[in-house]
């Protein structure tokens, strides 16, 4: 109903919503929280950022009425990292977990200390389930329902070949829901549906009471899966059948939504977790491909919708925003506060969704929830570098590493320095593809001096992933 009010109105209540819960009549009703992620899905895969080759019209109708974001950075450009980055708002490095994926064998993963997006949820209250791809370690200590998740179903691992070996005596990676064994071996052609059947059933299961529900899909990653339904009907191979499912089921959940009565009062945020691939045609100059720091390997569709909660409608976003930044936004739409000893890298968005701001608001201002949480990094900007750049430059900037863990790159307004193998500055406004280096002393030694204060940072504060003995 949100959508038919007149804009001061709607700010107004927006700001409201902000601060306290939302209440539908005298009882106080949390919001609901979706958030899907997709895997290996590029930057130019989906109609409305670009595709002829798939028709993708639910989830170009979640842009539609919603925010599609233009510059959405994962954490990283590959899987258990940039996973790593949206559960707990912080640069994988951070944490620890910058470095490649976690594989079948590995005796590490996502610390138990730290306060993941199921746990903050889950202890204020919320139903909380991951159906989907977890990768963030197998032992014991790192898995869903020992970090946040009341619920789990899903793979634990990918079903590519360097993985599925690590099965082949037990008859295969299997299909899991908390600790039974559904299926074995998975079949990457059921995938989809049937993560899409578990998140309706759970949805339908809470009833009034507030859920979050993390959705990250094994599809796009191979094995491509497909089932006969949606064979051959996309213009790209398998690839953009598989993406054509997904549309689909993101169809039937939304259609759940409605039929249950509670789409006015669920936020969904619809991503991909790293690039894929390079543009198509001339409209699409982004290079690079998923391992990369070229745009194309870690620039992601991103969008975001809740009308019933104030999120603007139709909104094309420029503003450069990340993977981390969802962990204190989502806390701040469910009225829940970052605890006081978390230090996570993300900024709150909250203003800006409901378009309180008409960009993201200064952290000093503390105007929402948690914006005054990226205040929490601690900083040292004396020496040279201090008269480059103010502290909300620095935390406005976005800091690109690589698949092996290493700081790439940083981004600052549309400026980009690439580090290695040498300095090479792009303005990303004119060149989107990375092509012409641009020659400015002043910008380059600006951002060189970020990429310096960040590494001194996280020299100084980042912390160790979880090991098994």
């Amino acid at each position: 109903m949100t959508r038919f009010l007149s804009k001061p109105i709607l700010l107004t209540l927006c700001v409201f919503a902000l601060i306290c819960p939302l209440t539908v009549g005298s009882e106080e009703t949390p919001p609901n929280v979706i958030f899907i992620l997709i895997d290996d899905q590029g930057y130019y895969d989906l109609g409305c950022y670009g595709a002829t080759e798939v028709e993708t019209p639910h989830i170009d109708g979640l842009a539609e009425e919603g925010i599609r974001f233009t510059d959405y950075y994962a954490a990283a450009p590959i899987c258990s990292p940039s996973r790593a980055g949206l559960l707990t708002g912080c640069y994988p490095r951070r944490i620890g977990m910058e470095v490649w994926v976690q594989r079948a064998d590995s005796q590490r993963g996502l610390h138990p200390s730290e306060l993941t997006l199921g746990e903050l949820f889950q202890q204020n209250g919320y139903a909380t389930a991951c159906i989907g791809k977890w990768h963030l370690g197998f032992e014991e200590p790192f898995l869903p329902r020992q970090q946040g998740f009341d619920h789990y179903f899903g793979l634990l691992h990918n079903l590519d070949g360097v993985e599925i070996i690590y099965f082949e005596d037990e008859g295969g990676v299997p299909l899991m829901r908390n600790d039974e064994v559904i299926k074995r071996p998975a079949d990457p052609a059921e995938l989809t549906r049937r993560y899409t059947d578990e998140a309706i059933e759970f949805v339908k299961a809470q009833g009034d009471n507030p859920f979050f529900l993390y959705l990250p899909h094994t599809m796009l990653h191979n094995p491509i899966g497909v089932s006969e339904r949606f064979k051959g009907t996309s213009q790209f191979g398998e690839y953009g059948d598989a993406i054509q499912e997904l549309d689909f089921n993101v169809g039937r959940l939304n259609d759940a939504l409605e039929e249950l009565g509670i789409s006015d009062r669920t936020l969904v945020v619809y991503a991909s977790d790293n690039g894929r691939g390079a543009g198509r045609n001339k409209d699409q100059p982004l290079r690079g491909t998923k391992l990369s720091t070229y745009e194309g390997g870690i620039r992601v569709p991103c969008i975001a919708w809740g009308p019933g909660l104030g999120i603007q409608a139709g909104l094309e976003s420029s503003q450069i925003v990340t993977v981390m930044d969802w962990y204190p936004t989502l806390a701040t739409f469910a009225g829940i506060e970052v605890p006081s000893d978390r230090v996570i890298d993300g900024r709150d968005l909250s203003l800006y969704l409901t378009g309180a701001t008409d960009s993201i608001p200064s952290p000093v201002h503390d105007k929402s929830l948690n914006s005054h949480v990226a205040l929490r990094r601690s900083l040292d900007f004396a020496g040279e570098w201090s008269p480059l750049f103010t502290r909300d430059e620095y935390l406005n900037a976005f800091f690109y590493h690589g698949s092996q863990g290493a700081l790439a790159a940083v981004r600052a307004e549309n400026w980009k320095l690439v580090l290695n193998p040498g300095l090479q500055l792009f303005d990303l406004s004119n060149d989107p593809g990375e092509r012409k280096p641009i020659r400015d002393r002043d910008m380059l030694r600006k951002l060189r001096g970020m990429a310096v204060t960040f590494q001194e940072e996280m020299n100084r504060d980042a912390r160790r992933a979880g090991y098994v003995d």
